[in-house]
């Protein structure tokens, strides 16, 4: 019988990981009214101040895949965590411009990481009756990590070097995650795959508690790695596969490209437009955090019952519709109560209980077995790519197309999306890996 209690622990020691990567990517929208006129930073310099942690993100996707299998899991989770541990001071306390970039990008290395790593681990100790909800726990972490770096930069603001303790602040739950993770256990798949069968016998026993057990999942895991055909890159490019993947690449980019992100990262900018001082703007990011957490939660219980096809759907066009009604109340002035601050709160309670998480589920089962790993991997760094894009060109586009113009544009390419899932997107709900890939072959 599976110890729930252990599991749960060690989930959550790693999913520290989902933590700190919601924490890193959210702590700079806080900086962003104190940090650009303490460089005089053009709308160019800020986006590549942004943009710079999603250089690392790169980065980081691309090496942590070869040291996860050189290395195993645990020893890249502690590199990952001193990395946020490290960066966290040193980006807060930069002695110029440069250096601060230098650390945003090292920075970036441990949360590409750590958008690897922390899912990879939790699904590899977690028996197959409770992975998902195991798993789910990396996502919920993550938007944690968003709320919490939200209420640091509220409390820090009225600090003298208010930015760099910002900064500073994320060494906090760093410094927890660093010490924990040592802790936890290597990977068992990992220990077999290497041929320690008596480091992973030792790892499962405390994972599964029954002899018998044990010995039924290193067996079946034995069975597993021999079965196993890795996929290679020209795999991507077969008929019948590459249109697959075309779709899965898409789905990663839309969901970056979507305004989201704009919002997670630059909600500052988008309430200054509006009029609102910095504590305001500081504190409705708050409440896109606690709205962001909330409708998570909301998604962790719909995706398998809704279908994920039919919350894209509902999804990107909701999306479109509210970033409409956003682009309408800058164009009119409309700032009166609370009317813009509901749009905007609508629009990121919808992306959470949709493409937030939806995205990564239809990225992890749409794609053949042979080709799953690489596949995923192509589109993670497709995400991170246009992450990098929009964190850049975002302050540059609302300053060239002001406001109006830029939430327009992004409803744009929402309701763009919403053809696109209409027409080609399949739907997985209840239906097994082996099932949905059988009918990508057949058509």
């Amino acid at each position: 019988m599976a110890n729930k209690s252990y599991i749960l622990l060690i989930s959550l020691i790693a999913a520290f990981g989902g933590l700190l990567f919601g924490f890193d990517i959210a702590i700079f929208s806080g900086t962003i009214p104190f940090i650009q006129p303490y460089y005089n930073l053009t709308e160019a310099e800020l986006g590549w101040t942004g943009s710079s942690l999603y250089v690392g993100c790169i980065i980081g996707t691309l090496i942590t895949g070869y040291c996860a299998d050189r290395f195993g899991r645990k020893f890249p989770l502690i590199i990952a965590s001193g990395i946020f541990m490290l960066s966290s001071v040193f980006m807060g306390w930069a002695s110029s411009y440069s250096m601060l970039i230098l650390w945003r990008i090292i920075a970036g290395i441990g949360v590409g990481a750590a958008s690897m790593l922390s899912p990879l681990y939790i699904a590899e100790v977690s028996p197959a009756p409770i992975r998902g909800r195991m798993v789910s726990v990396n996502q919920l972490t993550v938007v944690i990590g968003i709320l919490l770096a939200y209420f640091s930069n509220y409390l820090l603001a009225d600090f003298e070097n208010n930015w760099r303790w910002m900064f500073t602040s994320g060494a906090i739950p760093a410094v927890v995650f660093f010490v924990s993770v040592f802790l936890v256990p290597e990977s068992p798949r990992w220990l077999i795959n290497k041929k320690r069968i008596d480091d992973a016998r030792v790892v499962l026993q405390k994972l599964n508690g029954s002899e018998r057990e044990v010995e039924e999942e290193i067996r079946g895991i034995q069975t597993r790695m021999s079965n196993d055909v890795k996929g290679k890159l020209t795999d991507l490019i077969r008929p019948g596969i590459t249109f697959i993947v075309m779709l899965g690449i898409a789905m990663a980019v839309f969901q970056q490209i979507s305004g989201a992100n704009a919002i997670f990262f630059y909600a500052p900018i988008i309430f200054e437009k509006a009029g609102m001082n910095v504590q305001d703007q500081l504190f409705q990011q708050i409440m896109i955090g606690a709205i962001n957490l909330i409708f998570t939660l909301v998604a962790m219980q719909l995706v398998d019952k809704l279908g994920r096809k039919k919350l894209m759907l509902a999804g990107s066009s909701l999306m479109a519709l509210w970033l409409l009604l956003v682009g309408i109340c800058y164009y009119f002035n409309i700032f009166e109560g609370y009317i813009l601050t509901f749009f905007v709160l609508a629009f990121i309670a919808t992306y959470a209980a949709t493409l937030a998480p939806v995205t990564w589920v239809l990225i992890s089962e749409i794609f053949p077995s042979k080709i799953r790993g690489i596949a995923v991997s192509v589109a993670t760094c497709s995400l991170w790519v246009a992450c990098f894009a929009l964190a850049y060109g975002f302050p540059v586009l609302i300053e060239l197309l002001d406001a109006p113009q830029t939430f327009f544009l992004f409803s744009g390419i929402c309701f763009i999306y919403f053809i696109i899932l209409l027409k080609f997107a399949p739907e997985t709900k209840g239906k097994t890996l082996e099932q949905f890939e059988t009918e990508i072959i057949r058509h």
